[in-house]
Protein backbone atom coordinates (compact mmCIF):
# COMPACT_ATOMS: atom_id res chain seq x y z
CA UNK A 1 0.00 0.00 0.00
CA UNK A 2 2.84 2.52 0.66
CA UNK A 3 4.41 1.68 -2.63
CA UNK A 4 1.09 2.61 -4.49
CA UNK A 5 0.51 5.88 -2.34
CA UNK A 6 4.01 6.92 -3.11
CA UNK A 7 3.23 6.05 -7.13
CA UNK A 8 0.20 7.80 -6.87
CA UNK A 9 1.87 11.23 -4.98
CA UNK A 10 4.83 11.03 -8.09
CA UNK A 11 1.89 10.66 -10.95
CA UNK A 12 0.00 13.12 -9.00
CA UNK A 13 3.25 15.99 -8.76
CA UNK A 14 4.30 14.79 -12.70
CA UNK A 15 0.76 15.94 -13.81
CA UNK A 16 1.26 19.31 -11.96
CA UNK A 17 4.37 19.93 -13.74
CA UNK A 18 3.10 19.04 -17.21
CA UNK A 19 0.17 21.44 -16.62
CA UNK A 20 2.40 24.19 -14.72
CA UNK A 21 4.62 23.27 -18.39
CA UNK A 22 1.59 23.63 -21.01
CA UNK A 23 0.87 27.29 -19.41
CA UNK A 24 4.47 28.31 -19.86
CA UNK A 25 4.44 27.74 -23.41
CA UNK A 26 0.74 28.99 -23.43
CA UNK A 27 2.29 32.51 -23.19
CA UNK A 28 4.49 33.18 -25.60
CA UNK A 29 1.87 32.38 -28.27
CA UNK A 30 -0.33 35.22 -26.37
CA UNK A 31 2.70 37.40 -27.07
CA UNK A 32 3.25 36.76 -30.76
CA UNK A 33 -0.84 37.12 -31.18
CA UNK A 34 -0.41 40.57 -29.33
CA UNK A 35 2.44 41.60 -31.54
CA UNK A 36 0.96 40.72 -34.48
CA UNK A 37 -2.27 42.81 -33.25
CA UNK A 38 0.44 45.66 -32.78
CA UNK A 39 1.79 45.10 -36.19
CA UNK A 40 -1.62 45.30 -38.12
CA UNK A 41 -2.37 48.89 -36.22
CA UNK A 42 1.11 50.00 -38.78
CA UNK A 43 0.19 52.67 -41.53
CA UNK A 44 0.90 50.28 -44.94
CA UNK A 45 2.79 52.55 -47.04
CA UNK A 46 4.44 51.80 -50.51
CA UNK A 47 6.93 54.64 -51.90
CA UNK A 48 8.28 54.62 -55.47
CA UNK A 49 10.91 57.01 -56.11
CA UNK A 50 13.47 57.49 -58.76
CA UNK A 51 16.69 55.75 -58.49
CA UNK A 52 18.39 57.29 -55.58
CA UNK A 53 22.02 57.23 -57.10
CA UNK A 54 21.00 59.76 -59.50
CA UNK A 55 21.63 62.68 -57.96
CA UNK A 56 22.46 64.08 -54.22
CA UNK A 57 19.33 65.62 -54.64
CA UNK A 58 17.63 62.16 -54.81
CA UNK A 59 20.18 60.48 -52.40
CA UNK A 60 19.31 62.71 -49.63
CA UNK A 61 14.84 62.63 -50.45
CA UNK A 62 15.49 58.65 -50.18
CA UNK A 63 17.17 59.26 -47.00
CA UNK A 64 14.76 61.25 -45.76
CA UNK A 65 12.06 59.25 -46.39
CA UNK A 66 13.28 56.23 -45.45
CA UNK A 67 13.79 58.15 -41.36
CA UNK A 68 10.20 59.19 -41.69
CA UNK A 69 8.38 55.79 -42.28
CA UNK A 70 9.69 53.57 -39.49
CA UNK A 71 7.56 51.43 -37.25
CA UNK A 72 9.19 53.44 -34.52
CA UNK A 73 6.60 56.08 -36.36
CA UNK A 74 3.77 54.00 -37.05
CA UNK A 75 4.53 53.04 -40.55
CA UNK A 76 5.01 49.43 -42.33
CA UNK A 77 6.68 51.04 -45.45
CA UNK A 78 8.00 49.53 -48.17
CA UNK A 79 10.48 51.30 -51.54
CA UNK A 80 10.65 50.36 -55.02
CA UNK A 81 12.65 52.67 -57.74
CA UNK A 82 13.16 52.90 -61.32
CA UNK A 83 14.01 56.24 -63.68
CA UNK A 84 11.27 54.56 -66.02
CA UNK A 85 7.45 54.84 -65.89
CA UNK A 86 6.53 51.29 -67.29
CA UNK A 87 8.25 49.70 -64.29
CA UNK A 88 7.24 52.03 -61.85
CA UNK A 89 3.81 51.26 -63.05
CA UNK A 90 4.23 47.86 -62.21
CA UNK A 91 5.65 48.29 -59.13
CA UNK A 92 2.91 50.46 -58.12
CA UNK A 93 0.17 48.00 -59.15
CA UNK A 94 2.04 45.26 -56.81
CA UNK A 95 1.97 47.89 -53.96
CA UNK A 96 -1.65 48.14 -54.91
CA UNK A 97 -2.72 44.39 -55.09
CA UNK A 98 -0.33 43.93 -51.57
CA UNK A 99 -3.16 46.65 -50.23
CA UNK A 100 -1.08 49.03 -49.08
CA UNK A 101 -3.12 51.94 -47.26
CA UNK A 102 -1.22 55.04 -48.77
CA UNK A 103 0.71 54.99 -52.07
CA UNK A 104 3.49 57.57 -52.09
CA UNK A 105 4.37 58.60 -55.91
CA UNK A 106 7.34 60.05 -57.19
CA UNK A 107 6.63 59.53 -60.89
CA UNK A 108 9.65 59.25 -63.47
CA UNK A 109 7.37 60.62 -66.29
CA UNK A 110 4.41 62.68 -65.81
CA UNK A 111 1.92 61.12 -68.46
CA UNK A 112 0.34 57.57 -68.24
CA UNK A 113 -0.75 57.35 -64.99
CA UNK A 114 -4.38 57.52 -65.10
CA UNK A 115 -4.75 53.79 -65.41
CA UNK A 116 -2.87 52.78 -61.96
CA UNK A 117 -4.12 55.71 -60.24
CA UNK A 118 -7.49 54.64 -61.03
CA UNK A 119 -6.97 51.25 -60.44
CA UNK A 120 -5.68 52.36 -56.60
CA UNK A 121 -8.69 54.57 -56.21
CA UNK A 122 -10.58 51.36 -56.82
CA UNK A 123 -8.94 49.44 -54.55
CA UNK A 124 -8.96 52.05 -51.62
CA UNK A 125 -5.37 53.06 -51.51
CA UNK A 126 -4.92 56.51 -51.44
CA UNK A 127 -2.08 58.04 -53.46
CA UNK A 128 -0.05 60.79 -52.51
CA UNK A 129 2.79 62.53 -54.81
CA UNK A 130 6.19 63.63 -54.19
CA UNK A 131 8.13 65.84 -55.82
CA UNK A 132 6.23 65.35 -59.28
CA UNK A 133 3.08 65.91 -60.45
CA UNK A 134 1.43 63.52 -62.50
CA UNK A 135 -1.14 64.65 -65.75
CA UNK A 136 -3.69 63.05 -64.11
CA UNK A 137 -7.07 63.96 -62.99
CA UNK A 138 -6.65 65.46 -59.56
CA UNK A 139 -9.40 63.32 -58.18
CA UNK A 140 -7.12 60.28 -58.27
CA UNK A 141 -4.72 61.40 -55.49
CA UNK A 142 -4.98 63.15 -52.62
CA UNK A 143 -2.50 66.24 -52.84
CA UNK A 144 1.54 66.71 -54.11
CA UNK A 145 4.05 67.50 -52.50
CA UNK A 146 6.45 69.25 -54.58
CA UNK A 147 8.75 72.03 -55.70
CA UNK A 148 7.47 74.90 -57.91
CA UNK A 149 9.66 73.75 -60.82
CA UNK A 150 8.33 76.53 -62.91
CA UNK A 151 9.47 79.40 -60.43
CA UNK A 152 12.77 77.59 -59.75
CA UNK A 153 13.71 78.19 -63.85
CA UNK A 154 11.99 81.82 -63.58
CA UNK A 155 14.22 82.42 -60.46
CA UNK A 156 17.32 81.59 -62.02
CA UNK A 157 16.19 83.24 -65.46
CA UNK A 158 15.48 86.41 -63.52
CA UNK A 159 18.91 86.11 -62.01
CA UNK A 160 20.57 85.82 -65.51
CA UNK A 161 18.94 88.61 -66.61
CA UNK A 162 20.12 90.86 -63.66
CA UNK A 163 23.41 89.92 -64.66
CA UNK A 164 22.99 92.46 -67.79
CA UNK A 165 25.72 90.74 -70.63
CA UNK A 166 25.66 92.34 -73.65
CA UNK A 167 24.86 88.94 -75.26
CA UNK A 168 23.52 85.70 -73.91
CA UNK A 169 25.17 82.78 -75.92
CA UNK A 170 24.07 79.73 -73.77
CA UNK A 171 24.61 76.11 -73.26
CA UNK A 172 21.71 74.25 -72.05
CA UNK A 173 22.21 71.37 -70.42
CA UNK A 174 18.56 69.70 -69.71
CA UNK A 175 17.67 66.92 -67.22
CA UNK A 176 15.89 63.51 -68.47
CA UNK A 177 13.27 64.56 -70.49
CA UNK A 178 9.51 64.86 -69.46
CA UNK A 179 10.42 64.98 -65.69
CA UNK A 180 8.79 67.87 -63.77
CA UNK A 181 12.12 69.45 -63.04
CA UNK A 182 13.12 68.95 -66.69
CA UNK A 183 9.97 71.12 -67.48
CA UNK A 184 10.06 73.58 -65.13
CA UNK A 185 13.52 74.85 -65.19
CA UNK A 186 13.54 74.24 -69.47
CA UNK A 187 10.60 75.89 -70.01
CA UNK A 188 11.74 79.50 -68.33
CA UNK A 189 14.62 79.23 -70.31
CA UNK A 190 13.12 78.88 -73.99
CA UNK A 191 10.61 81.94 -72.78
CA UNK A 192 13.42 83.81 -72.35
CA UNK A 193 15.05 83.06 -75.19
CA UNK A 194 11.88 83.62 -77.43
CA UNK A 195 11.38 87.29 -75.78
CA UNK A 196 14.84 88.00 -76.29
CA UNK A 197 17.35 88.41 -79.68
CA UNK A 198 20.08 89.07 -77.57
CA UNK A 199 19.93 85.46 -75.81
CA UNK A 200 20.75 82.70 -78.05
CA UNK A 201 21.07 78.79 -77.30
CA UNK A 202 24.05 77.55 -78.83
CA UNK A 203 23.47 73.76 -77.37
CA UNK A 204 21.00 72.05 -75.92
CA UNK A 205 21.15 68.63 -75.56
CA UNK A 206 19.54 66.44 -72.39
CA UNK A 207 22.23 64.28 -70.21
CA UNK A 208 19.58 62.75 -68.15
CA UNK A 209 21.61 64.05 -65.10
CA UNK A 210 24.20 62.56 -65.26
CA UNK A 211 27.77 64.16 -65.25
CA UNK A 212 30.02 62.52 -67.81
CA UNK A 213 27.08 63.08 -70.14
CA UNK A 214 26.94 66.47 -69.64
CA UNK A 215 30.95 66.85 -70.05
CA UNK A 216 30.39 65.24 -73.10
CA UNK A 217 27.97 67.88 -74.49
CA UNK A 218 30.53 70.76 -73.64
CA UNK A 219 33.55 69.04 -74.59
CA UNK A 220 31.57 68.61 -78.31
CA UNK A 221 30.63 72.42 -77.89
CA UNK A 222 34.19 73.59 -77.57
CA UNK A 223 35.34 70.85 -80.18
CA UNK A 224 33.19 72.73 -82.80
CA UNK A 225 34.83 76.33 -81.74
CA UNK A 226 31.22 77.36 -80.82
CA UNK A 227 30.83 80.69 -78.45
CA UNK A 228 29.51 80.80 -75.46
CA UNK A 229 29.25 82.85 -72.05
CA UNK A 230 26.37 80.80 -69.97
CA UNK A 231 26.71 77.43 -68.84
CA UNK A 232 22.91 76.66 -67.63
CA UNK A 233 22.84 72.95 -66.10
CA UNK A 234 19.29 71.31 -65.09
CA UNK A 235 21.30 69.98 -62.01
CA UNK A 236 24.34 70.05 -59.76
CA UNK A 237 26.50 67.13 -61.31
CA UNK A 238 25.69 68.32 -64.41
CA UNK A 239 27.17 71.68 -63.72
CA UNK A 240 30.35 69.54 -62.05
CA UNK A 241 30.85 67.69 -65.53
CA UNK A 242 30.33 71.11 -67.96
CA UNK A 243 33.00 72.55 -65.83
CA UNK A 244 35.17 69.48 -66.48
CA UNK A 245 34.88 70.12 -69.51
CA UNK A 246 35.97 74.02 -69.07
CA UNK A 247 39.05 73.15 -66.93
CA UNK A 248 40.18 70.49 -69.63
CA UNK A 249 40.18 73.06 -72.35
CA UNK A 250 41.53 76.07 -69.94
CA UNK A 251 38.47 78.00 -70.09
CA UNK A 252 37.79 80.06 -66.38
CA UNK A 253 34.74 80.13 -64.95
CA UNK A 254 32.88 81.63 -62.53
CA UNK A 255 32.57 85.07 -60.54
CA UNK A 256 34.18 87.17 -63.07
CA UNK A 257 35.58 85.20 -65.81
CA UNK A 258 34.82 83.85 -69.24
CA UNK A 259 31.64 81.44 -68.57
CA UNK A 260 28.78 81.87 -65.96
CA UNK A 261 27.73 78.35 -64.31
CA UNK A 262 24.36 77.88 -62.92
CA UNK A 263 22.86 74.61 -61.24
CA UNK A 264 20.27 73.51 -59.44
CA UNK A 265 20.04 71.39 -56.00
CA UNK A 266 22.07 72.86 -54.13
CA UNK A 267 24.38 70.33 -52.99
CA UNK A 268 26.72 71.23 -50.08
CA UNK A 269 29.66 70.67 -52.25
CA UNK A 270 27.64 72.82 -55.37
CA UNK A 271 27.39 75.42 -53.06
CA UNK A 272 31.27 75.27 -51.62
CA UNK A 273 31.70 75.85 -55.31
CA UNK A 274 29.69 79.04 -54.99
CA UNK A 275 31.57 80.56 -52.15
CA UNK A 276 34.67 80.07 -54.07
CA UNK A 277 33.29 81.77 -57.01
CA UNK A 278 34.02 78.50 -59.66
CA UNK A 279 30.43 78.88 -59.95
CA UNK A 280 27.97 81.56 -59.91
CA UNK A 281 24.64 80.08 -59.20
CA UNK A 282 22.84 77.41 -57.73
CA UNK A 283 18.81 77.44 -57.26
CA UNK A 284 17.42 75.34 -54.47
CA UNK A 285 15.39 72.29 -55.04
CA UNK A 286 14.18 71.21 -51.62
CA UNK A 287 14.35 67.09 -51.35
CA UNK A 288 13.14 67.14 -47.73
CA UNK A 289 9.30 66.64 -47.84
CA UNK A 290 8.83 63.58 -45.60
CA UNK A 291 7.44 65.69 -42.71
CA UNK A 292 4.89 67.22 -44.51
CA UNK A 293 3.75 63.94 -46.50
CA UNK A 294 3.47 62.22 -42.75
CA UNK A 295 1.60 65.29 -41.73
CA UNK A 296 -1.11 64.61 -44.97
CA UNK A 297 -1.34 61.10 -44.02
CA UNK A 298 -2.13 61.88 -40.05
CA UNK A 299 -4.80 64.32 -41.76
CA UNK A 300 -6.53 61.66 -43.69
CA UNK A 301 -5.95 59.03 -40.79
CA UNK A 302 -8.49 61.43 -38.91
CA UNK A 303 -10.82 62.12 -41.77
CA UNK A 304 -9.52 65.06 -42.66
CA UNK A 305 -9.31 66.65 -46.20
CA UNK A 306 -6.86 68.01 -47.89
CA UNK A 307 -7.74 71.62 -48.52
CA UNK A 308 -4.47 72.09 -51.71
CA UNK A 309 -4.14 69.60 -54.22
CA UNK A 310 -0.33 71.44 -54.60
CA UNK A 311 1.68 72.03 -51.59
CA UNK A 312 4.92 73.91 -52.88
CA UNK A 313 7.84 73.61 -50.54
CA UNK A 314 9.89 76.64 -49.76
CA UNK A 315 12.94 77.19 -51.88
CA UNK A 316 15.50 80.07 -53.24
CA UNK A 317 18.49 80.70 -55.14
CA UNK A 318 21.77 81.21 -54.13
CA UNK A 319 24.09 83.98 -55.81
CA UNK A 320 27.64 83.16 -55.21
CA UNK A 321 28.50 86.62 -54.36
CA UNK A 322 25.73 86.87 -51.52
CA UNK A 323 26.03 83.17 -50.14
CA UNK A 324 27.28 82.65 -46.50
CA UNK A 325 28.70 79.42 -44.52
CA UNK A 326 25.88 79.38 -42.92
CA UNK A 327 23.15 79.47 -45.98
CA UNK A 328 25.85 76.46 -46.64
CA UNK A 329 25.29 74.48 -43.63
CA UNK A 330 21.63 75.46 -43.64
CA UNK A 331 20.21 74.67 -46.94
CA UNK A 332 23.28 72.17 -48.34
CA UNK A 333 22.22 68.80 -48.98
Amino acid sequence: MKMKKLFAILMAAMMLVGLTACGGEDKPTSGSNEADSGSSNLIKVGIINNDPNESGYRTANDKDLKNKFTEENGYDASFAYSKKNDEQMQQAQKMIQDEVDYLLLSAAGTSGWDTVLKEAKDAGTKVILFDRIVDADESLYEAGVVSDMDKEGETAVEWLKKQNLDKYEIIHIQGEMGSAAQLGRTGALDKQVKADKNWKIVAQQAADWNMETAQQIVQTAIDAKKTFNVIYAENDDMAKGAVAALDKANMSHGVGKDVIIMGFDCNKWALQELKKGNWNYDGQCNPFQADTLDEIIQKLQKGESIPEKKIYMEEKGFDAKEITDEEIEKFGI
